[in-house]
């Protein structure tokens, strides 16, 4: 992305809270207008301090933080024009829904007539029309985050921020609310900066996402490119279920290369990030992407042991001995002829080189 087209843009930034450690090193990143970019990654990442620091609610160490081209470093958070949603909503109890949506109106000096009509859209937009005059208490989890979510867009700022909105829902309601985020975005093309812990939430929502680890993004790509072609084995590991197999890189030939496992084993794999022989590695392959009785032409043929079966409705998850590994999965769609699987029982498996990636070991 070019310069001129980035809506948000951090340059070099760093944050360091007791000025030794740096929890955020040296942060570049472009977002387009109208983009939902989630920031994923475990507790102490660097994610929340990122988004605090676009908001306004914290300094940035060095470097620059750009909206629209400008750089609002020393201008305070009411200024940024940015809507906010929390994790804990952050509703006002002693206001009814309506005057907590008029409230960043009334700030900003709007008369009462537009006040009135931006409210009752804005409310009529997340499903709450008739919730106007209750207060946040007489409302569920869900209709509160609604709520909040409300407040955020009344004004109509170009960028929302979302701090683990969903993160005190059940469920069922959080995955109902994941695609309703996700379809007011798109109706109104809104800049959206999200931030989760929750893989699957950013998966289902974002047109990009950054997986942060130790202050650094790991990966920056679209949920497609992220969950199938991951760029290292922290991104492997902690995007989606992934099994892992260590080894020795044996031979490079182009993109291909072949491992030979601690137990002896040789696989062909698609080479990632290895770049040498003799090199250790981790091979990472999607528990779907295997299959029991697999077709000749498959470049990988091995032999695992059933030690567990779980039947979940659409598909069985099957956990194996393979490779000197117990904790193998392997997730077989529900057909009748796969049924017949038992403990204890002895089958042959394989996959596709293509589908094996050869990573760096962490």
């Amino acid at each position: 992305m070019a310069a001129s087209d980035a809506f948000v843009r951090f340059e070099k930034v760093q944050k360091s809270y007791d000025g030794e450690i740096l929890v955020v090193k040296d942060l570049n990143l472009d977002i387009a207008k109208g983009e939902f970019l989630t920031m994923l990654g475990p507790s102490g990442s660097g994610k929340t301090t990122c988004l605090m620091m676009l908001a306004g609610f914290e300094p940035a160490t060095n470097g620059d933080i750009y909206l629209d081209g400008t750089s609002i470093n020393h201008v305070p958070p009411h200024k940024r024009g940015i809507g906010m949603v929390f994790q804990n909503y952050a509703l006002f109890p002693h206001m009814s829904v309506a005057e907590n949506l008029a409230f960043p109106l009334q700030v900003r000096n709007m008369g009462q007539a537009e006040i009135k009509e931006k409210v009752q859209r804005t409310l009529d937009m997340v499903e709450l029309g008739a919730f106007g005059d209750r207060r946040p208490a007489q409302l569920s989890g869900g209709q509160q985050q609604r709520v909040a979510v409300a407040r955020a867009l009344v004004f109509e700022p170009d960028l929302i921020l979302m701090d683990e909105p969903l993160g005190a829902l059940d469920k069922q309601l959080r995955e109902q609310m994941q695609y309703e985020i996700k379809h007011i975005h798109e109706q109104l093309g809104v800049t959206v900066v999200y931030v989760t812990h929750d893989q699957t939430e950013a998966l289902t929502m974002s047109d990009r996402v950054a997986v942060f680890e130790d202050g650094v993004i790991q990966q920056l790509s679209t949920p497609q490119e992220l969950y199938e072609n991951p760029k290292n084995a922290f991104v492997a590991q902690f995007i989606g279920e992934n099994n892992r197999l260590l080894g020795v890189v044996e031979k490079i030939k182009g993109n291909n290369c072949t491992v030979k496992l601690d137990d002896g084993t040789i696989i062909k794999a698609d080479r990632v990030n290895v770049s040498s022989v003799g090199e250790r590695s981790s091979l990472s392959l999607r528990p779907e992407r295997i299959e029991i009785d697999p077709p000749k032409s498959m470049e990988n043929h091995l032999t695992g042991v059933i030690r567990e079966l779980i039947y979940l409705g659409d598909h069985i998850r099957v956990r194996m001995d393979v490779a000197g590994n117990d904790e193998f999965i392997v997730k077989v769609r529900n057909r009748a002829d796969k049924r017949d699987l038992s403990e204890g029982q002895k089958v042959k498996i394989g996959w596709k080189s293509s589908d094996c990636k050869a990573l760096d070991v962490r």
